[in-house]
């Protein structure tokens, strides 16, 4: 017997159609239905040929592919080709049925078939194709992992979709390299698999992209931190304290370092390496991201992440962004840069601040403890798995001693669902005062403007990434004259300008 316990529409442009999630007591976990219109033989024989004509007529080349503005100028002459011909075929055809056509038609030639209805789903987080006997499976950002209606063809078909994504980032699947990691162009990362690597059949694994990114505002808003903590991060950020973010998968470590990010002041200059593009600045910050680059078959051409890190330092960067750290090498060239007056930012697997010690002084990384000396901060993201929410789980210094001493300031209470303080500052507050020359009183003034400029994004929904980027920058440029505006009636729109605009959208 099943019991819908969920039901809501998906767009791809003017196409929509319904998802609906069943509970089904011969199932161990609920179905994620894709209702999709049901192609009679005879309409798909006549898209076949439609397609066959729209590929003699438009040429598409694969520089066009990988240039997120060209390629959408090709959907929509393709779009516009193909409605001129499904009406020229069939006059009569119902506007629904000939959108749906078109939608088909461009999924087939430019994506990755119906599973692109899945990637503008906004509740799930991840999609898998484990082979072509089984069914595609999502991970639903309130639901967990949901058993989908849709099944693919072939295992063929399956590589077919690992290529598109592939050829498009200059990345290749083969027998000969049967693993690829690469991202579609909104940024999904593309995890992909051939057998008999994976023995059941070729695998493909996509970590969806959130389309608008998260920013302190919402972090605050469903409680991943607390006014406090993110008084101290931005404090921590904006006064040049390196930070590594720990956290086991899918905790939220890369948005956390996204959403601060964003407290970096307009007048300095970031330079991000990553392996596929995640994070998101605002649009106005000095900002230079670097990606890496596999090698060609040959084994040649390749960029790796210590390439990047070694030729950032020659770019007279005030932050570094890394990031994850996994490798020794990558490791060193960090702690140098941060050893010679970089601030850098970035994040490691670890489910605590001790583990992030031992891992950094443990194999494979192996860093001398003295070198880790220079790092002033760990912050610690978690996952709760039986309520599904992710928290900032501890915030904590690295205190020089005889021995190197992790002092935690923050944790979170799993019991209360809060960050607690759990220590004083014995570091971070006093480099601040050192470097900076304020005192104790002043510091707590900073902390309480930073609590109330805050209060005041999220009071006010201010919730975008130049939005918040540019409500801080005002900070930095003319903090009394911010102060005085927030307490305006228009406030908002005196503070954003020409950036309103973004706050209706």
């Amino acid at each position: 017997m099943r019991k819908q316990i969920s039901n809501y529409p998906v767009r791809i442009g003017t196409t929509k159609v319904t998802v609906s999630i069943y509970k089904d007591e011969d199932k161990f976990v609920p179905i994620y239905v894709l209702n999709l219109p049901k192609l009679e033989p005879a309409t798909l024989a006549f898209l076949e040929d439609v397609r066959d004509k729209l590929i003699a007529k438009i040429p598409i080349k694969l520089e066009v592919l990988r240039d997120p503005i060209q390629f959408e100028k090709i959907k929509y002459t393709i779009s516009a080709k193909a409605r001129e011909i499904i009406k020229e075929g069939i006059p009569t055809a119902p506007e629904e049925v000939v959108d749906y056509g078109i939608t088909f038609l461009v999924n087939e030639m430019l994506g990755l078939g119906n599973v692109e209805f899945l990637l503008h789903d906004d509740n799930l987080e991840e999609i898998v194709i484990n082979n072509s006997k089984e069914p595609v499976w999502v991970y639903h950002k309130k639901l967990g992992w949901l058993e989908t209606n849709l099944i693919v063809d072939s295992e063929e078909q399956i590589k077919n979709y690992a290529s598109i994504v592939g050829r498009r980032v200059g990345r290749q699947i083969t027998v000969l390299n049967p693993l690829m990691d690469a991202h579609l162009l909104t940024g999904d990362r593309v995890n992909a698999t051939l057998f008999p690597i994976s023995t059941k059949g070729n695998t493909l694994t996509i970590r969806m992209f959130r389309r608008k990114p998260w920013t302190i505002t919402d972090f605050i808003k469903n409680k991943t931190l607390n006014y406090e903590t993110a008084a101290l991060l931005w404090l921590a950020v904006q006064y040049e304290m390196s930070i590594i973010i720990g956290g086991g998968t899918a905790t939220g470590k890369t948005s956390l370092l996204n959403v601060i990010l964003p407290f970096v002041p307009p007048n300095q200059r970031v330079i991000s390496i990553e392996e596929t593009r995640e994070l998101n600045l605002p649009s106005f910050l000095h900002w230079v991201p670097l990606t890496t680059r596999d090698p060609n078959p040959e084994g040649k051409g390749g960029v790796d992440m210590l390439d990047l890190l070694i030729n950032s330092l020659r770019m007279r960067p005030d932050r570094i962004v890394v990031g994850e750290v996994r490798r020794q090498e990558e490791a060193e060239v960090l702690f140098e840069a941060l050893n010679t007056g970089h601030s850098v930012y970035s994040t490691l697997h670890a489910n605590t601040a001790e583990e992030a010690f031992r891992r950094l002084t443990s194999p494979p990384i192996n860093l001398p403890p003295d070198l880790i000396r220079s790092l002033p901060l760990f912050a610690i993201m978690f996952r709760q798995r039986r309520k599904n929410i992710r928290r900032l789980f501890e915030v904590s210094e690295v205190v020089s001693g005889k021995e190197v001493e992790i002092n935690t300031i923050y944790r979170w209470d799993a019991s209360k669902d809060v960050q607690m303080k759990v220590g004083d500052s014995k570091r971070l507050m006093n480099e601040i005062k050192l470097f900076t020359g304020l005192s104790k009183d002043e510091l707590q003034k900073d902390m309480k403007e930073k609590t109330g400029i805050l209060k005041w994004l999220v009071e006010n929904n201010i919730d975008t990434v130049n939005t918040v980027g540019k409500v801080v920058s005002e900070y930095y440029k003319d903090k009394k004259q911010l102060m005085k505006l927030m307490h305006e009636k228009k406030g908002v729109e005196l503070v954003l300008g020409n950036f309103f605009s973004e706050l209706e959208r």
